[in-house]
């Protein structure tokens, strides 16, 4: 049996065990939809937020809403969030207090300690508890984006390796009970958190009974059920196609041309999300030619970014030279109050694009051969060629033959390997999690590993970290920004692409800022 009618008698299989579960497709490898920690996929992501809740979440629009806790306070000077945890237990009975949430979210911090995220978390300096239903998170300055950050999947929270919901993993019919109340047909998967190797993950919504809250008026209601397909992403578009799974997740730019021909010729499914983050070529190499920074910049000089977007073939798509958009508050819909309470509401500073930017692109080229020219002196009269680890699919080819031609105009071979393959630059694909400067300086700091190390921006960057006037650490993060686009660390593209297919009408999808779908929103009943 091929690849394909394999996946069809699998769907097939399971939609005969329960006509009432939503199939949703994933572009990922199986073994990745339930990895734990501090760095998830989009994959396990999704299976993360459907499975556990922090204090707060994201809904479909990308905002952030209630999940454990019901409501809170932020105290005038910032320094001080207060949470007032909601009604109800945790699935095992245990009740869902500050005590016990507190060490969850205790626990979950230390788990991300050596990742981005755990640096945009490290201003938490104190978790209290208030009361038994209140807790307090004492902050050494103020962080506005504090709520978005602790929306994140990986900061939902396990009691006893437990989440509290609002699903749950189970093998066998979904909608035959779960876990501690199930039939013979539903077991929950082993401790490993691994099902037996299909791709395939059951997720059943948790009886309101079993989290302490009312019954649902009618009893009698299905369990809301989805069965998440983790699939390649020439497999998932062609299982929209023929009708098998509802929703495609995860779509980035290497596999657009996919995404676009399952759409169909109007397009109407194909959705995409106006995030907002970085897309370029992380220099993870500075020995040889690249040691020297005006060698690297003269790399990002030689890019013709206007013709990059019609390689990828995404109308309107957003090119870009700079580190942080311009305005970072705004940019990809990414609207927050990061940056305009920071100033009273006008924009904050932000750092002037490179000079070279103004230039038509032949004198850019010029400038980068000259420099080229002084590399290939010192180096002997020879340049060895420049290794990129680099996606696969349809437009990661032309893409790549694009970029191979720029910087073959200034002298500099480009070769690509495998995303995982030793090479001197790799594709850096973020989508921001939060609006402001801080974020994209974040990634490429020492601590994030993504890029050559710099010790002088580390050391700026951790300074404007500790800045707490609003202005100030603005203007102090501009200038660090600066000096990284000198030191050409990364090599911008523009915005990053992220697509999914969905029919107009779908419920609970709607595209946004984050570039995130929780899946219970797809199976919420229509009022």
């Amino acid at each position: 049996m091929g690849p394909l009618l394999s996946l069809a008698a699998l769907l097939g299989a399971c939609q005969s065990d329960d006509d009432r579960a939503l199939d949703v497709a994933v572009i990922g490898a199986p073994s990745a939809l339930l990895d734990r920690g501090g760095r998830l996929g989009p994959a396990a992501q999704l299976v993360q937020a459907a499975t556990a809740q922090g204090l707060v979440a994201l809904d479909a629009q990308g905002q952030v809403v209630p999940a454990l806790a019901d409501r809170w306070i932020v105290t005038d000077d910032g320094d001080s969030y207060i949470f007032r945890l909601r009604d109800g237990t945790w699935p095992g009975g245990a009740p869902l207090n500050s005590q016990n949430v507190a060490r969850a979210l205790r626990q979950a911090l230390a788990g991300l300690q050596g990742t981005t995220l755990g640096l945009d978390l490290a201003d938490i300096a104190d978790v209290r508890v208030m009361t038994d239903r209140v807790l307090e998170l004492r902050l050494a300055r103020p962080v506005p984006e504090l709520l978005q950050l602790l929306a994140q999947p990986e900061l939902a929270l396990r009691l006893r390796q437990q989440g509290s919901g609002p699903f749950e993993i189970v093998r066998g019919r979904p909608g035959q009970g779960s876990d501690s109340q199930r039939g013979e047909g539903a077991t929950r998967v082993h401790s490993s958190g691994r099902p037996s190797g299909t791709g395939v993950v059951r997720l059943v919504e948790i009886p309101p009974r079993r989290l302490g809250l009312p019954p649902l008026t009618d009893e009698d209601a299905p369990s809301r059920a989805v069965r998440l397909h983790a699939l390649t992403a020439r497999a998932a578009t062609e299982a929209f196609t023929r009708g098998d799974v509802a929703v495609v997740l995860g779509g980035r730019f290497a596999d657009l041309p996919l995404g676009q021909a399952a759409a169909g010729l109007s397009r109407r499914a194909l959705q995409i999300d106006p995030a907002a983050g970085l897309f370029g070529l992380a220099v993870v190499s500075d020995t040889g030619p690249l040691a020297a920074s005006e060698f690297r910049e003269a790399l990002s000089m030689a890019i013709d970014r206007e013709a990059l977007a019609g390689a990828i073939g995404l109308a309107g798509w957003t090119a870009a030279a700079r580190i942080v958009p311009a305005p970072a508050a705004t940019v990809g819909g990414l609207a927050g109050a990061a940056g305009a309470a920071s100033t009273g509401g006008a924009p904050p500073p932000t750092a002037a694009p490179p000079v070279w930017t103004g230039w038509p692109l032949e004198a850019r080229r010029a400038e980068a051969s000259a420099r080229v020219a002084r590399a290939r002196a010192r180096n002997g009269g020879a340049l060895p060629a420049l290794r990129l680890a680099w996606p696969d699919g349809p437009a990661a080819d032309a893409v790549f033959s694009r970029l191979a031609a720029d910087f073959a105009t200034i002298g500099v071979t480009l070769t690509r390997v495998a995303e995982g393959a030793p090479a001197e630059l790799r594709l850096l694909d973020l989508v921001a999690r939060y609006p402001g400067a801080l974020w994209y300086l974040n990634q490429l700091s020492c601590a994030a590993r993504r890029t050559i190390c710099s010790a002088t921006l580390d050391a700026r960057l951790a300074q404007a970290r500790a800045e707490r006037d609003p202005d100030r650490r603005a203007a102090m993060l501009a200038a660090v920004e600066a000096q990284a686009s000198g030191a050409a660390l990364f090599l911008p593209l523009g915005a990053p692409i992220r697509w999914s297919l969905a029919r107009p009408g779908q419920s609970g999808f709607a595209v946004n800022a984050a570039a995130f779908h929780p899946l219970p929103a797809l199976v919420q009943p229509v009022n």
